[in-house]
């Protein structure tokens, strides 16, 4: 099976020449022309895709060759470009820069080659002129098997600059197919972990996309660009879909998703395996959620910003106890990254749910890459033995720490970590106790759809006992009221 998609990669020669700017741009320019758009983003980026949503009304979705394999790459493409007209897909970093150590494992040139799409290269042209085709003939000819199909040009700043790029570019057999003016920063506000979601600035963030789909429009040739689209061929294979258990549970049990400003690192394909794995899936939000969602069987608690909502999260009092006493009643739990930092006992001094015996705080320290990971013993979401890959981001510490020898916070290790690079290491990482698992780790569930599988297994089971329980107590008590009838 093949399926024709017109799609475009947005790349760039470094980080900082303008990829979210003409991407996003683009994606909501080719919407506002009415057209269907699919977004996608390389990488494990969380943040992006919100933008992407915000820009083509359709869920952003990552494409990471690192995190789910090549051979995951198109048949996720064209599960998330179903009935779109038009795909734009926003690369990461410069154009062959993957995980470190591995080539080009994990970049933009990789997911470009597996989808079969041409290149867009957005160059920033501001402190250069002829050397600009210089830079476009390397970055064409350094892979025959990446099609970089055509340039546009960032931060021009007259005229006769624009003219000097044009006339340098001439011979290059790459075309210019847009050229953006230097101008004040159509962008969203940066902090320590990159942009602000979309979800803490809804509405600043939609004046923002909306300014950006101007100045692409503006300055790029939206035709060219869409013939460049239709010229990608089909793409063989089938789409992803999130495979169904053998056997669906007899209880269909209802998963909690934590959502909200605060928790708003999450990959699409997460909540589909659920469901797909016979769960029902309800999203609360903990900065303005009293409780949680009615007949909550399990927990799942993904990345986000705590440390900017600590004072927040913590007066939400009555949710913090309501996670607590969930988590002592034996029902799973899948926390990551923020989610750790929701279940310590505090975080930069302000009481969190205290499920797990830690301590957290924001420290100087940016800890970030891909890892290789083994879950070290049986948890509720992963089997001892399983492995995966995934990816660490964060500017905060808990302690004790996994393995540490002054205390292990009553619980055991969740991953043993390993990565390579110049720097390779190896350690212990994340918290099980119980039937809780959280670790920093973010891991995309599509390359390893067991872990779904064997939460929502662990629920049901625990919604299949409340609910023998329960008819246990209603059997009892209608027995007790006819013997009360008899006694009369």
């Amino acid at each position: 099976m093949s399926t024709t998609v017109p799609r475009l990669v947005i790349a760039a020669p470094s980080s900082g020449s303008g990829k979210t700017t003409v991407a996003t741009g683009l994606m909501a320019a080719f919407t506002a022309a009415g057209l269907t758009v699919s977004p996608h983003k390389v990488g494990p980026d969380y943040i992006d895709p919100g933008y992407h949503a915000l820009a083509t009304g359709r869920t952003g979705r990552n494409l990471d060759a690192y995190l789910c394999g090549p051979e995951l790459v198109a048949p996720l493409f064209l599960h998330g470009a179903a009935g779109a007209d038009l795909a734009v897909v926003e690369g990461v970093m410069g154009l062959y820069d993957g995980a470190a150590g591995l080539g080009e494992t994990g970049s933009t040139a990789q997911v470009a080659k597996e989808l079969r799409a041409p290149v867009v290269l957005v160059v920033d042209a501001s402190s250069q002129s002829r050397s600009v085709a210089a830079l476009v003939h390397g970055f064409a000819s350094w892979d025959p098997e990446v099609r970089l199909a055509g340039v546009i040009l960032n931060k021009v700043a007259s005229d006769r600059h624009e003219e000097l790029l044009r006339e340098a570019l001439e011979t290059s057999g790459v075309p210019v197919l847009g050229v953006l003016r230097r101008a004040p920063q159509v962008h969203a506000p940066s902090r320590h972990l990159g942009l602000v979601p979309v979800a803490e600035r809804r509405a600043e963030a939609a004046e923002a996309v909306a300014a950006l789909a101007e100045r692409v429009r503006a300055g790029c040739d939206l035709t060219a660009l869409l013939a460049l689209a239709h010229s990608a061929p089909p793409l063989p294979g089938e789409p992803w879909e999130p495979p169904a258990p053998a056997s669906a549970p007899r209880v269909r049990p209802v998963v909690a998703v934590a959502g909200g400003p605060a928790f708003t690192f999450s990959y699409a394909e997460h909540a589909e395996l659920l469901r797909a794995a016979g769960a029902e899936v309800a999203v609360f939000d903990p900065l303005r959620d009293a409780g949680l969602p009615p007949g909550t069987a399990g927990l799942v608690v993904g990345g986000g910003f705590p440390e900017v909502y600590a004072p927040e999260l913590s007066a939400n009092e009555p949710l913090r106890r309501a996670v607590a006493a969930l988590a002592g009643s034996g029902a799973p739990v899948a926390a990551e990254c923020a989610g750790l930092l929701y279940l310590a006992r505090e975080l930069d001094g302000a009481p969190m749910c205290g499920v797990l015996d830690v301590s957290a705080r924001m420290t100087e320290r940016l800890t970030l890459g891909y890892r290789e990971a083994v879950a070290v013993g049986d948890s509720a979401l992963a089997a001892a033995g399983t492995r995966v890959r995934g990816h660490e981001f964060h500017r905060t510490a808990v302690e004790p720490e996994a393995g540490r020898e002054d205390g292990d916070a009553g619980a055991a290790p969740a991953w043993g970590l390993s990565w390579g690079g110049s720097r390779p290491g190896r350690r212990l990482e994340g918290f099980v106790r119980g039937a809780v698992h959280a670790s920093y780790l973010h891991v995309h569930w599509a390359a390893e759809p067991s872990l779904a599988r064997r939460f929502v297994e662990r629920c049901a089971e625990g919604a299949e006992n409340a609910e023998n329980a329960e008819n246990a107590v209603n059997a009892a008590n209608a027995e007790k009221g006819v013997r009360y009838e008899r006694q009369r």
